[in-house]
């Protein structure tokens, strides 16, 4: 037994050993793919492993504080923002982070590329009124909350698709910047959001094609989403007291989507700097005249804007020292002046000086066309410009002077449309010999940003808005309760208004 025990052990131990032997023997490895930089699309560009598609990732993250607005970065226009009381925010705060992802892969018809950009923010909310007709300060949370439910949240989270479209052989397929912008679109030189002047920032779905002259020079011919394009069309028919008293100068009456925007635009890009033309034109679709479509309804009418951009760089004053203005017409196609992030109704109060007068308000609003029951469209003409002076006092300092102004002009048979609702339901003192729908709303600012470290900027920036009302001077409106501001019934004095908001931001690009 001890003679089989030991030779069952010693086998246990040779095979054991042999076992250790073989596992420390070199077998070859399977081959690694290494990420290699791709320099034929500038910096920050890497081969996807195992494929001929390179790929660039970028995005920031920010933090920013509004002072004396209800929105970032906006004016203090309309709603609780406008209301300048108890209810309006002092200060509102903003977190977001931005991913972007761009791809190119060079074929035979020219490079294919891939863009995307998404952000998720994080915005605070703040009060509102009740809604009760006893003006009691009673208020409710605003924002919608994603961590919870309820009536109780006081935040919102938001995740939004800024860019999303591939490009071939000259072709642009998605959600892209519209055609017809300029490339630094309604932000000239500075962040304030609510600039007239000029077509916004928000893409647009569309199927463009862009022709390279060489030299710089480029064309573009676009087929874009009109859905986000339209100011207002408004049914003066369907007027209200309540609606007038908030900028909206009858019902809105915007029809299903009929017919895209066409855009063309000529660019000219050198090394002084950038000029652009572009054109658009634009349907305006209007619902039904009353209830139901028995009731019959405006026929469409076709609007237009046209743009002209300049842009001058590296002047006199200093290094990277760049100028850029815009100035832009419409008819019928107010957005492209009147850009997303403005606001299309405006309803500001401030002091009075009016005996009898409980407080002052501006009241103003921006369409595209308005209409009564029986009639045609009406459209609507504005006109605008905005620009920037950008100084670098050094490699980490910069200041920005900025500017935009935009005026709204309604024809004469829109303005007796108009005139007609608001003296019979608001009661203008001055009658309809005083009313005049007309306005100019213009924005001035400064900002200073200080960039210590490379892509690690803080901003510091300062815009006043004026709302450049046209009802008689001294004129006053009644108006019924505003509950949702806290504004008591009464007689308020029709009068030009002005707000100031400050912001600060830092952001970390990557």
């Amino acid at each position: 037994m001890k003679l089989t025990k030991s030779l069952v052990l010693g086998s246990a131990a040779m095979f054991a050993s042999s076992g250790v032997h073989a596992a420390d023997l070199p077998v070859k490895a399977k081959a690694v793919e290494y990420v290699k930089i791709c320099s034929l699309y500038g910096a920050g560009f890497y081969y996807i492993p195992g494929t001929d598609t390179c790929i660039k990732l970028g995005g920031y993250v920010r933090a920013t504080v509004g002072l004396g607005t209800n929105s970032i970065w906006g004016a203090a226009a309309s709603g609780l923002g406008g209301a300048h009381n108890r209810l309006s925010n002092y200060y509102t705060a903003q977190s977001r982070f931005d991913f972007s992802t761009d791809t190119r892969t060079a074929t035979e018809y020219g490079v294919l590329r891939t863009y995307a950009e998404l952000a998720f923010t994080w915005t605070a909310g703040g009060y509102g009124g009740a809604g009760s007709a006893a003006i009691n300060g009673a208020t409710a949370y605003t924002g919608n909350n994603p961590a919870g439910s309820g009536s109780g949240s006081v935040a919102g989270g938001s995740l939004s698709v800024y860019y999303a479209f591939l490009q071939f052989a000259g072709f642009t397929f998605g959600r892209a910047q519209s055609q017809f912008a300029s490339p630094w679109t309604n932000y000239p030189g500075n962040s304030f959001d609510g600039m007239p002047g000029g077509a916004g920032w928000e893409a647009v779905n569309q199927f463009a094609y862009t022709a390279d002259f060489g030299q710089g020079v480029t064309a573009s011919f676009s087929v874009e989403d009109q859905v986000t394009r339209t100011t207002n069309i408004w049914n003066v028919s369907g007027a209200t007291a309540a609606g007038l008293a908030t900028g909206a100068y009858g019902a809105g009456n915007i029809g299903g989507s009929a017919a895209p925007d066409l855009v063309a635009m000529l660019r000219v890009d050198q090394a002084w700097g950038l000029f652009q033309a572009s054109v658009a034109a634009h349907d305006n679709h209007a619902g039904y005249y009353g209830a139901d479509e028995t009731t019959g309804h405006p026929g469409d009418k076709w609007g237009w804007a046209g743009q002209l951009a300049l842009s001058i760089k590296n002047i006199p004053t200093g290094p990277g020292d760049t100028i850029n203005v815009q100035g832009v017409y419409t008819n019928g196609a107010s957005v492209f002046n009147f850009q997303q992030y403005t606001p299309f109704t405006y309803a500001i109060y401030g002091g009075t000086g009016v005996a009898g007068a409980y407080q002052s308000v501006g009241l103003a609003g921006v369409s595209d066309s308005v209409f009564v029951a029986g009639a045609g469209q009406q459209l609507t003409t504005t006109y605008g410009l905005n620009g920037a002076y950008t100084h670098n006092w050094n490699p980490y300092w910069s200041s920005v002077i900025f500017g935009g102004w935009g005026a709204v002009r309604y024809n004469s048979t829109a303005k007796g449309y108009i005139c007609g609702a608001f003296v019979a339901s608001l009661a203008l003192s001055s009658g309809v010999a005083g009313c005049n729908p007309d306005f100019n709303y213009s924005v001035v600012g400064f900002t200073t940003r200080w960039s210590p470290v490379k892509k690690l900027t803080f901003t510091a920036e300062v815009a006043y808005t004026m709302l450049d009302q046209k009802y008689a001077s001294g004129s006053t409106v009644t108006l019924p309760v505003q509950a949702g501001v806290a504004k008591p019934a009464g007689a308020y004095e029709l009068k030009d208004q002005g707000a100031l908001q400050v912001m600060f931001r830092a952001q970390r690009n990557w």
